[in-house]
C-alpha cells in the first residue's frame, strides 16, 4: 500500500484521479456538507494540499465529480436509448457499487446551495439536453425536465426513502411500466 501511495504522490494524473474517485464515493455516501477535505484526501491516500493544488476548493472538486459522473453516464448510451440506460442504471443493484454515483450525489447534496447550483449547471443541463433530443416537440425542455424528474423520484424513493413496494420491485417491472409512459413525452425513447 505504501509503495502505491508513493507512486501516486509522484504522479499528478493518478493523484487527481484518486481524489476524484474518493470524492465521488464520499459525496455519494455523506452528501456535500458532511464530506470534509481531510476525509477525501485520506481516502485518496494523498495530502489534502494536493486537493487544493489540483481543484482549488472543495466546491470545485464537487463540480468536477458531478460533471464527470454525469458525462460518463451519458456517454455510455446511444442517443435514442439514453433514457432507458439511465433508468436501468439507477435500478441496477450492481451499479450501486460502481464509482459513478452521480444521482446519489445529487440526491444527498440537493439541500446545499453550492451543490444545487453545481448540479443544475453541470449535471442537470447535460441530462436535459440528452433527454430533450428524444422529442421533436416544441416544448422539449419541459418534457425532458419531467422525464428526468421521474428518474430522480424513482431513485429517491427506492434508495433514500426505501418506499415499498417500489424499493423491492423487480427492476424490469419498473422499466416495463415507466418506459411506455415516458414515450408519451419522448416519442423516440427506446429500450436498451
Amino acid at each position: 500500500m505504501a509503495d502505491y501511495q508513493q507512486v501516486r504522490r509522484r504522479d499528478a494524473n493518478a493523484s487527481r484521479a484518486a481524489l476524484l474517485e474518493a470524492a465521488a464515493e464520499l459525496f455519494a455516501e455523506r452528501g456535500y456538507d458532511r464530506t470534509t477535505v481531510r476525509d477525501i484526501a485520506g481516502r485518496a491516500g494523498v495530502n489534502q494540499a494536493l486537493l487544493f493544488r489540483y481543484f482549488g476548493s472543495k466546491e470545485a472538486l464537487f463540480a468536477a465529480v458531478v460533471a464527470r459522473a454525469g458525462r460518463d453516464k451519458l456517454a455510455e448510451a446511444p442517443g435514442d436509448r439514453v433514457y432507458a440506460h439511465i433508468l436501468r442504471a439507477i435500478l441496477d443493484e450492481e451499479q450501486k457499487d460502481r464509482k459513478n454515483h452521480s444521482l446519489q450525489i445529487m440526491l444527498r447534496s440537493s439541500a446545499e446551495d453550492v451543490a444545487v447550483k453545481t448540479i443544475r449547471q453541470e449535471l442537470g443541463q447535460d441530462y436535459i439536453r440528452a433527454i430533450g433530443e428524444l422529442t421533436d416537440a416544441q416544448d422539449a425542455d419541459i418534457r425532458a425536465h419531467l422525464a428526468l424528474a421521474w428518474i430522480v423520484g424513482i431513485d429517491m424513493l427506492r434508495t433514500v426513502g426505501g418506499a415499498e413496494p417500489l424499493a423491492s420491485a423487480d427492476p424490469e417491472d419498473i422499466v416495463k411500466y415507466v418506459l411506455p409512459a415516458v414515450r408519451t413525452l419522448l416519442e423516440r425513447a427506446q429500450d436498451v
